[in-house]
């Protein structure tokens, strides 16, 4: 009799013991590895530590359509993983109540590796970044101040934050912080292009795939640069101005002239995947991007110096180097990235 009462008073502190007490939880750290064909990578670790956990509430903040005023629309809505996080057949894409933008959804693969950020390089620093469309009334238009409320009053989030920060606090810096550490860990890298730049099995590339790379080296690489295939430039690619949107692009953050009608140099990652393309998504398919660069171009100020040879605009391509180009850029589509399920909607 003794024994099962001593049995009784030890079980429920063995329960106890084994629950999981958020504030004793240990979070455990994230060894960031940069592929080897890829640049450094351009943030500050030591102002916010990767974590398990603060990968956990970045991307359950990703997911959730309680951030925005409708309590529908999520990052994740416009960012679609098998699209690359693109919002996939949408020349814009659609926010709170319907309301439609001018740009299209970029895709947010490997920003860790990127200096500036949207299309016209409204922000510099990924913590930031998220920010605009949050904020952004015909996006999220989301609140901090309620967005906060929400999470104090959910038990799930107060568990994470208490788990991710040293204060356990409920506020936009943290907010944020754990959204760039989601966004952190959405590396592209094992696409078949990958393989063949690191001697890996399944980098095997065809005659005309390689025939394309070698034209993209010789007519394309200057502005998709390394292998993250931008050099985070902005430049003015000689696409006709839309006249009902008139998208003045980076000038509208720098009212410098020479920036009117440049956006950001996107990377080319995933491409095949992307569609529709350029800032306005005015293009659906890769042959309609190849027949701008060889013979769509209009010619203005800012036009940008690589793209007018002595009055000749564009980069020449004959329908067979059309061909070669598009087979090397679907060597960069990653479907490991696509369907890997760490970065899934629950």
């Amino acid at each position: 009799m003794k024994t099962k009462i001593l049995l009784l008073l030890i079980f429920p502190i063995l329960l106890s013991c084994s629950s999981d007490d958020s504030d004793e939880y240990q979070n455990i750290p994230i060894d960031f590895k940069i592929p080897s064909n890829f640049p450094l990578a351009n943030y500050d670790f030591a102002n916010n530590p990767l974590t398990e956990k603060g990968f956990e509430l970045g991307k359950k903040l990703f997911y959730d359509g309680r951030l925005s005023s409708d309590g529908i629309i999520s990052c994740g809505f416009c960012h679609i993983q098998e699209d690359a996080f693109t919002h996939h057949g949408h020349t814009f894409s659609h926010g709170v109540g319907d309301a439609i933008g001018t740009r299209n959804a970029p895709p947010i693969q490997n920003m860790v590796f990127q200096t500036t950020f949207m299309w016209d390089g409204a922000t510099n620093h990924l913590d930031l970044q998220p920010i605009i469309p949050f904020t952004s009334e015909i996006e999220m238009h989301g609140n901090f101040e309620n967005a906060i409320n929400m999470m104090k009053n959910d038990a799930n989030y107060v568990k994470l934050y208490k788990q991710v920060f040293s204060n356990g606090v409920i506020n936009s810096e943290n907010m944020l912080k754990a959204l760039a550490q989601f966004q952190i860990m959405l590396v592209s890298s094992n696409s078949k292009f990958d393989k063949y730049r690191r001697n890996e099995v399944g980098g095997t590339l065809t005659t005309e795939e390689l025939a394309g790379y070698a034209l993209f080296n010789q007519k394309c690489a200057s502005c998709h640069a390394t292998d993250i295939f931008t050099d985070n430039s902005f430049r003015n690619n000689g696409l006709p101005v839309n006249p009902a949107i008139n998208d003045v692009g980076r000038f509208r953050v720098t009212e410098l002239p020479q920036d009117l009608h440049k956006f950001k140099v996107p990377s080319l990652r995933n491409i095949e995947k992307t569609a529709p393309y350029m800032h306005d998504g005015r293009f659906f398919t890769l042959e309609a991007v190849m027949n701008h660069y060889s013979s769509g171009m209009v010619t203005s100020a800012t036009l940008d110096a690589s793209l007018n040879n002595s009055g000749v605009l564009g980069i020449p391509l004959s329908e067979s180097e059309k061909s070669k180009m598009i087979a090397f850029l679907k060597t960069l589509t990653d479907n490991e990235f696509l369907t890997n399920q760490k970065f899934a909607e629950y």
